[in-house]
């Protein structure tokens, strides 16, 4: 894991590809968060893969960044 102090866009930038993040970032609406794989980042925007789409965010939107744990494990159907 990461180091929890760094700021959202440091955080960001020196995360490793592939690991799973969440980020919270402004819209118009307000508020909202993309949760998923980062597949990577650089000056200006990340790029986090949800289970929907892949999600570009700029940086200057973010408002917090973190690494969170692989999903548990899908249930088997009985």
């Amino acid at each position: 894991m990461n180091p929890p102090h760094l700021p959202p866009r440091q955080f960001l930038l020196n995360a490793t590809p592939g690991i799973r993040v969440v980020v919270r970032y402004k819209i118009e609406e307000g508020l909202t968060d993309a949760l998923g794989y980062l597949l990577g980042s650089n000056d200006t925007v990340c790029t986090v893969r949800t289970r929907t789409a892949d999600v570009e965010i700029p940086l200057a939107l973010v408002i917090a960044a973190k690494e969170v744990p692989p999903p548990p494990p899908r249930r088997q159907a009985s």
